[in-house]
This record gives structure tokens, sequence and C-alpha cells, in this order.
């Protein structure tokens, strides 16, 4: 499996789709908890629980397990984050974005391309 990781993450497109899925894996990870916590009892909270853990685990692999210097990608992963995350929070939750998030995301993906542009220079 590392070999495979390690050969899709050595080009460009393959290492921003790596970044891509694991973004949504830690994002639908994190809604998962949320929702066993506080939207979930019983076997529901149980599952949620667990497909928390999965999802979490799922990334923690795709982020650990190529040889990638993951530190020069982190702007471009915490911008996939926060879009992902604000995906899931309006589609699994029904949460629509307040303006300040939406600034604030600005100043985000502003960051990641700072970030990303600037990497090796």
């Amino acid at each position: 499996m590392k070999e495979l990781l390690n050969e899709i993450v050595a080009h460009r497109a393959g290492a921003l789709l790596l970044l891509m899925i694991a973004a949504f894996l830690e994002a639908y990870g994190d809604s998962c908890f949320q929702s066993g916590i506080y939207r979930s009892v019983g076997v529901s909270r149980a599952i949620a629980f667990a497909g928390g853990a999965v999802s979490l685990a799922a990334y923690g692999l795709a982020v650990n397990a190529p040889r990638w210097e993951f530190g020069k990608l982190l702007g471009v992963y915490v911008v996939l984050f926060f879009l992902l995350a604000q995906i899931i929070a309006r589609v699994r939750f029904g949460q629509q974005p307040r303006l300040s998030i939406l600034i604030g995301g600005g100043f985000i993906v502003a960051g990641g391309l700072i970030i990303s542009l600037s990497v090796g220079r």
C-alpha cells in the first residue's frame, strides 16, 4: 500500500487527490463524532463513533503512509479541509456558513495560496 501511495504522490495531481481524500476523511470522521455525541443514541451512537474512528484512522494512513513532505503541502491541505468541512456541515447538518466564516475562509484560501506558491523559495 505504501508503494502505491508513494507512486500516487509522486505526481502533483495524485498528491492533490490524496490530500483531498485525506481532508474528506478527517472532516467526515469529525462529523461522525459530532453526530454520535449530539444527534444519536443507542446503537446509532455506537455506529457513528465506529464510523468516525474508521474514517479518522484511514485519514491517518492517507497522510502518514506516503513519503512526502507533508509540511510543504500543509497550506493546500488546510484549504481543502476547510472547504470540505463546510460542504459536510451543509449536507449533513444543514448548517450554512455565516458571513464571518466566509470571510475567514477567504483568508484561509489566501494563506494556502501564499504557502503553496512560496514553497521552495
